[in-house]
């Protein structure tokens, strides 16, 4: 059995993570009454008593969290933004080329931003294989539901009487300074950060991740491109498709409810498009979460996952 603890588990990502694994039956979840959830004292016998401790917290709070375990059995998967640029923990994106063995033999998992993962997913193996270079200059927009934005943004989008600007995709991020940029630029070895839009739409969960690539700005041609994704992508949570059943459609909701991503090349050799398509809170969130902990603890990788 496999004792774990979700520190934070009142927010969107916790939530979704105890939902997930209490239907397992090979789970013990450590839970705090309600009157101690936030308690430092009852929170650290937790996380010292956790096979896996999950840290759904602010940036902050979570370097608080992590600092208050003091033995060397307890792993780690935090899903804020604090330590995923650090040198101390392990990027939680197994698809990456040598990344799974690293996430196996860790005990501190950063897991990934839901627009990094696709931006990511996108983009590293092209620089891996030499096909963009590490000084290209990259634009990315990115559709995202309005789940993604935690309960507040939920609330807001459902609630009576919402504002009709909600009724649009709205762009955000407009200081070019997201939280996701560093992680996008230091996994993929980029010298300069992407322009990077994201943008929210009322639905409630999936991602379109788009890169859209001059002819000049590649090393290879949209055929090549196909390849190096369809041969990088043979293990995993990521698959290369070379069609869809859409037409001429991408739908950003087509993966909404599901833990695996889709990267599809479109455009042709003068103009490309690279897309990746998944659940923001799925394989951008609570099911890449959860398959680290399948890879940490030895279970099969997609154990309670829709992929």
């Amino acid at each position: 059995m496999i004792n774990v603890f979700i520190d934070g588990g009142a927010g969107t990502t916790g939530l979704n993570i105890v939902a997930r694994l209490s239907q397992r039956q090979d789970i013990q979840l450590i839970t705090l009454p309600e009157e101690t959830r936030k308690d430092p004292t009852a929170r650290k016998d937790a996380l010292n008593a956790a096979d896996v401790a999950f840290l759904c917290l602010p940036d902050d709070a979570a370097r608080e969290a992590a600092a208050m375990i003091e033995n060397d059995h307890t792993a780690v998967i935090d899903t804020s933004t604090a330590h995923r640029v650090s040198l101390d923990w392990v990027y939680g994106f197994p698809e990456l080329q040598g990344q799974r063995e690293k996430i196996q033999a860790s005990k501190r998992i950063a897991n990934p931003g839901c627009h990094a993962s696709g931006f990511i997913a996108l983009v590293a193996p092209l620089v891996q294989s030499k096909a963009i270079s590490p000084d290209a200059a990259l634009t990315c927009f990115s559709l995202t539901g309005y789940s993604g934005g935690g309960k507040k943004m939920i609330a807001e989008y459902e609630g009576e009487g919402r504002s009709p600007l909600l009724s649009a995709p709205r762009q955000y991020g407009l200081n070019q300074k997201h939280k996701h940029l560093p992680e996008m630029q230091v996994i993929c070895g980029l010298q300069v950060s992407p322009i990077f839009c994201p943008i929210v739409a009322p639905y409630y969960a999936g991602m379109e991740v788009t890169v859209p690539l001059f002819a000049g700005q590649a090393k290879a041609s949209m055929e090549e491109i196909k390849a190096i994704y369809q041969a990088y992508y043979a293990q995993g949570a990521v698959r290369f498709a070379e069609e869809t059943d859409e037409g001429s459609f991408l739908s950003a909701c087509a993966f909404a409810g599901r833990d695996d991503m889709e990267i599809t090349v479109n455009g042709n050799d003068e103009r490309i498009l690279l897309t990746a398509r998944f659940d923001n809170l799925g394989k951008g969130a609570c099911g890449a979460a959860i398959q680290n902990m399948n890879l940490l603890t030895g279970a099969d990788e997609f154990t309670g996952l829709v992929v």
